[in-house]
Formats: structure tokens, C-alpha cells, sequence
């Protein structure tokens, strides 16, 4: 943890409360999602391969977790954890995870999400300047945290397939997933140079060097097909162009 100024990239254009506002609105509509899923049903694929609705479930569960030890270090001025001890370990618990019964997912997604946004209120009056690294490759300010777990909140519903598409997601969530993956993808350089350019007013440059391809298109289908998640129906300039997955 060190204190310096927000880096560039993530930035939220909508403010925390939104944000949390947001955040909680679309925890909600995730968990009403599910509350009725069997145990048969949440075995089932999700659009993630090799991921079951449990996978999801167990992920973001722990990803609940793993925010709140970030939150709170920061807060007591402790050393930040990262947000998982290793690649193997984090694989290693989502596989557990997903052995449960339906009912316990579903108390796990709920106590988890619950307990992180009373971890979250300590950010409402934190000023921007606390740099926090989560893993080798993502630095972000600690107040952009809650934008990170509205992010994954989105993305990962639409991975559960039950219904819920990208462009479904209200604007304030489908801004801010655009955001988050446009920050997730900057200097890949795997990833095709492309300038996107939103119906809502976001520019952003991303991907490896070399000439940049003009992608515009509305935030929700924009995130859905940089996220590996959505075609191209909905978008110009993308046609000829590649993206990873991200998870």
C-alpha cells in the first residue's frame, strides 16, 4: 500500500454513491436470480467453460471475501493482502466450493456480499490517493473497489445464464463494466490496438502497439464483446477483430 495519485485508467465517471447504489441494486438482482435455483440447476453449465453456476457462485463469494481483506487493511493502515494467496489455491477453492449444496451457495453469496458492503461504508468518506496492488498487473485507488465488485457482480451474472444479457444492464453498471474492462485490457499486448468509442461519451485506447481500429458502440454490448461475452451485431469496426475472455 502507498499513497499516490489515482492511476490512470479506471476512474469511475460515476460517483462512489452511485456506484455503491449500483452495487447493491445488482447484488439483489443476482441473488432474486438465483434463490430458486435446484441443486440439479446450479450444477449446470454457465456460459463460462468448464465453470458450472457453482463455479460463479464460490468466485464471486470469494472475491467478497477477498475485497473485505483489502477494505480493512487499508482502513487499520495494515499491510494489503493480495487478493488471493495464489492462482493454485484460489482454483483450489472455487473446485471446492462448487461441490455444495444449492442452499449454500446461496447463504455464501449472500453473507459474503452483505459483509463487504459494511466493509465498503469505511470508503464513503476515505479521499482518493490510496493505491492499493491486487495482483501483479492491477493497481487501483481503494475507493474504486466497489466499482471493481460491481464489475464482477455484472459480468458474472450474465455468466450464469439466466437471463440476464449485457444489454440488459442499466447504464450506470454497463458505464462502469465498460470502464473496468477497457482498464483490465490497457497495453495487452495480445489484444488488437482498438480506440473505443461509447454511445455515452467514454474514449478509451487499449490493447498492444501499432495503429488503433475505431471499435463504437453502445456501453453494454461494447463490454460484452471486449469481455468475450456478446457478438458484434451491435457494434461498428470490430468485425476482423479477436478478444480474450476475461474471468
Amino acid at each position: 500500500m502507498s499513497a499516490a495519485p489515482r492511476p490512470p485508467g479506471l476512474c469511475p465517471s460515476a460517483s462512489l454513491h452511485e456506484i455503491r447504489a449500483a452495487k447493491k441494486e445488482a447484488t439483489q438482482r443476482l441473488l432474486g436470480a438465483t434463490m430458486g435455483l435446484s441443486d440439479e440447476e446450479w450444477q449446470a453449465p454457465s456460459r463460462l467453460a468448464g465453470w458450472t453456476r457453482a463455479h460463479i457462485a464460490t468466485h464471486l463469494a470469494r472475491n467478497a471475501e477477498a475485497f473485505e481483506a483489502v477494505t480493512k487493511a487499508v482502513v487499520a493502515h495494515l499491510a494489503v493482502p493480495p487478493l488471493y494467496p495464489s492462482d493454485d489455491i484460489r482454483d483450489r477453492d472455487i473446485e471446492r466450493g462448487s461441490e455444495r449444496t444449492g442452499l449454500q451457495l446461496q447463504i455464501d453469496l449472500d453473507t459474503t456480499a452483505g459483509s463487504l458492503n459494511t466493509a465498503f461504508d469505511a470508503l464513503d468518506d476515505m479521499t482518493p490517493g490510496t493505491v492499493v496492488s491486487l495482483t501483479h498487473d492491477i493497481r487501483v485507488d481503494v475507493t474504486d473497489l466497489p466499482a471493481l465488485r460491481l464489475a464482477e457482480i455484472a459480468l458474472h451474472h450474465v455468466d450464469l445464464d439466466l437471463g440476464m444479457t449485457v444489454d440488459d444492464l442499466p447504464d450506470v453498471v454497463a458505464r462502469t463494466l465498460l470502464e473496468w474492462v477497457c482498464f483490465r485490457l490497457r497495453d495487452r499486448p495480445e489484444v488488437p490496438a482498438m480506440r473505443i468509442v461509447s454511445d455515452s461519451g467514454l474514449t478509451d485506447r487499449i490493447g498492444g502497439v501499432g495503429f488503433a481500429t475505431t471499435i463504437h458502440g453502445p456501453d453494454g454490448a461494447l463490454a460484452g464483446w471486449l469481455s468475450g461475452r456478446g457478438g458484434t451485431e451491435r457494434i461498428a469496426g470490430a468485425d476482423q477483430l479477436a478478444v480474450p475472455m476475461l474471468i
